[in-house]
């Protein structure tokens, strides 16, 4: 009897190279570097506190904190991958919400009739403040800093002047007892889930549609992006009235969780959002960015609080940490471009000129 076993095909270095790139991209990832350590703060704070920091009531405290921010930072993951920047979301927030509350208590402040009509209204509200920014920025040509740096205050002051800077505090129960304080399949938050569904559309939006495509090219070049057919003002205009939007949902979400307007609670939104989209891997310089990362980078400061609080040390060493973070995010994001931008942009162009050159 042969016993010799059959020969095998060799496995040739070829075969092995996607894999072994893969693997190479993925540990270069600045969004696979950051869950690195986010998943060793979580240790830190496990080991030091795993009868009160290690338990599911407190890491679905943590969940339920970072939803809001979570749905802005998707907006603003849009726009600055398009190198613009949005100062004015967390005022828009407020406005959102203002508006909001004021309708829904003009109509009775009960029912869901009147609670859709209210989460309608923040929507529109956001999408409204979202394309006077885009309009100025687009056909103003006025830089997005400048322009929605005075939304900032414009939206808060007038948030101010209808609510005579008192918090409305009559919100529909219906929103408070299933949005704010509701449970899918018992423990999992409702307004955690909501802010999943519209991270995994901004997530599809942007890595699996044209409307992606072309921000990421408006970002990478806006002259290459006008040359080969995009609309840049058209689309511009767009991914901030969607950034806009997105803050109304916010608005109705924050009315939903808090009870109440909350006018004075979201000073430090903007820049936590900010902060979290470039951790979690966007560029500033634009053309560069995950929603992955974004929700990764989200997830830093609000365990940090979260931690310092349980164990006991003072939470403003949070800022420093985040603060941290944030410098060298921005430093490794300059070193990773001046190294290899040139050689990732022609694929982006490749898909423009073939995929299409119409909006």
């Amino acid at each position: 009897m042969n016993t010799t076993a059959p020969p095998t095909e060799p496995v040739s270095i070829g075969m092995l190279e996607p894999k072994v790139g893969f693997i190479k991209k993925l540990l270069k990832a600045q969004a696979f570097q950051i869950l690195l350590v986010l998943i060793v703060i979580v240790l830190i704070f496990s080991s030091l506190a795993p009868d009160t920091f290690a338990q599911w009531s407190n890491f679905r405290l943590i969940i339920q904190n970072a939803s809001i921010l979570a749905v802005l930072g998707v907006g603003m993951t849009f726009v600055i991958i398009t190198a613009g920047i949005d100062l004015s979301i967390g005022s828009v927030l407020v406005f959102s919400g203002v508006v909001s509350a004021i309708t829904m208590r003009a109509l009775g402040g009960e029912g869901w009739g009147v609670a859709i009509i209210g989460i309608v209204v923040s929507i529109l509200a956001g999408t409204a403040w979202g394309f006077v920014n885009g309009f100025l920025i687009a056909k103003g040509k006025i830089p997005p800093l400048i322009v929605t740096l005075g939304s900032f205050g414009m939206a808060l002051g007038l948030a101010l002047i209808l609510t005579g800077g008192i918090n409305i505090r009559e919100v529909p129960a219906v929103l408070t007892s299933s949005i704010g304080y509701g449970n899918v399949l018992g423990t999992i938050p409702l307004i955690s889930v909501i802010a999943l569904v519209i991270v995994l559309l901004g997530a599809f939006l942007l890595h699996y549609t044209r409307f992606g495509l072309y921000t990421f090219a408006v970002g990478s070049s806006e002259v290459a992006a006008r040359r080969v057919g995009v609309k840049v003002d058209r689309h511009l205009i767009y991914v901030y009235m969607l950034t806009g939007g997105l803050a109304g949902v916010a608005g109705i979400l924050s009315l939903s969780q808090f009870s109440t307007t909350a006018i004075a609670g979201q000073s430090e939104t903007n820049l936590n959002v900010i902060a979290a989209v470039v951790i979690g891997g966007t560029s500033l310089f634009g053309g560069i960015g995950t929603i992955f990362g974004t929700v990764v980078g989200l997830f830093i400061p609000a365990v940090l609080q979260n931690g310092f609080v349980i164990t006991g040390v003072q939470p403003f060493w949070q800022q420093v940490a985040v603060g941290v973070v944030l410098i060298t995010a921005v430093y490794i994001d300059q070193v990773r471009r001046s190294a290899s931008m040139r050689g990732k942009s022609p694929s982006l162009w490749r898909k423009l000129v073939s995929g299409g050159r119409r909006e």
